[in-house]
């Protein structure tokens, strides 16, 4: 990948409703998407990287671990696709109880 560096500890490539892309020193894959019925995808690129970096910062060792980066992102993911099923980025962010039940439904 053209993109990774060195000094890099993590590369995200997102796709929107195809999930996302990682790419660690030691490790990539890619995280598929939630599917749900979108209204508005304004701040969902925002809630996605927003919880990305609230579970890195709560656990940096997810970036040596790839089962907890998958996990990390999939998080990420929940709460980028929930932002997306109601109108305004603020109103739609979700809760953690939110994003936890949609993991577990799918």
């Amino acid at each position: 990948m053209k993109l990774w560096r060195p000094t890099m500890k993590l590369l995200l490539v997102t796709l929107g409703d195809q999930g996302c892309k990682y790419y660690a020193r030691d490790f990539h894959g890619a995280v598929p998407s939630f599917k749900v019925q979108q209204v508005d995808t304004t701040g969902a690129g925002d809630a996605f990287v927003g919880a990305l970096l609230q579970r890195i910062v709560k656990d940096p060792s997810s970036l040596q671990d790839e089962k907890k980066l998958v996990e990390s992102i999939k998080f990420a993911n929940a709460c980028g696709a929930i932002t997306t099923t109601k109108k305004g980025a603020i109103p739609s962010l979700p809760t953690e109880a939110e994003v936890l039940q949609l993991i577990e439904k799918a």
